[in-house]
């Protein structure tokens, strides 16, 4: 009887294990999403604000251009 229940202590320790192995490669895969997502984030960004300084020339660019046509 002792060593019947010796087995399934080794069987759950194993499964166990196992078990723990595979959560620390999620873990490891979700880091590695969370990364690459963090560096998108981040060139998006970067994106965005060279965008809205492109949209802010444009419009000192127009309203310089109106000014000139309100002037003829």
């Amino acid at each position: 009887m002792s060593l019947e229940i010796l087995d399934q202590l080794e069987a759950k320790i194993k499964q166990a294990v196992e078990t723990i192995e595979l959560l620390q490669l999620e873990v490891e895969e979700l880091k590695e999403k969370n990364s690459q997502a963090q560096q998108q984030n981040e060139s998006l960004r970067n994106e965005n604000e060279q965008l809205k300084s492109e949209h802010q020339n444009w419009q000192e660019r127009l309203r310089s251009l109106l000014g000139r046509i309100d002037n003829v």
